[in-house]
């Protein structure tokens, strides 16, 4: 994938050698630093605009899910505080299905060997409620093509 393909969203503990290249070729990278300060919603516009200015390409998301606050995702092996909030990780996915261009979807840094079984299971029903909303799930509800709302028979 190119570097001009790429955007991080909720980045907080980044090492030295990642900074370095994320700078040197450009990539733009939203900080929890930016969530704060201008939304979630205007970093999402933001990271769009920066690789698809004019909103026509298919888009890969590589959803890593220690980007959400360890507190939500407990069983990661990269547990940072201070991360995303589980609004603003469906957020990210509600926007990314609503464009219509979400090819391909990859979670990663969900690690069932690290925890207890309660934190297991708060781990994977949390990565199952964005992986829902990349599949079009909103929060706002929703009801399936066809549906008629039943009316009362007329006497």
């Amino acid at each position: 994938i190119s570097a001009k393909n790429l955007a991080y969203i909720g980045l907080r503990d980044v090492d030295p050698g990642e900074r370095k290249i994320i700078e040197m070729l450009g990539i733009p990278a939203f900080s929890m630093q930016e969530v704060d300060r201008f939304g979630i919603k205007e970093v999402v516009d933001m990271a769009l605009k920066a690789v698809d200015p004019t909103g026509d390409k298919p888009i890969h998301m590589s959803f890593d899910v220690d980007a959400l606050d360890p507190t939500l995702i407990p069983s990661t092996g990269t547990p940072v505080h201070g991360g995303l909030s589980l609004r603003e990780g469906l957020y990210i996915a509600e926007v990314m299905a609503a464009t219509g261009r979400l090819s391909v979807v990859d979670i990663a840094e969900v690690n069932p060997m690290l925890g207890d079984a309660k934190d297991v299971a708060k781990t994977i029903d949390m990565t199952l409620e964005v992986i829902q909303r990349c599949c079009g799930r909103m929060r706002r509800g929703a009801y399936p093509p066809g549906y008629t709302v039943p009316l009362p028979e007329s006497s």
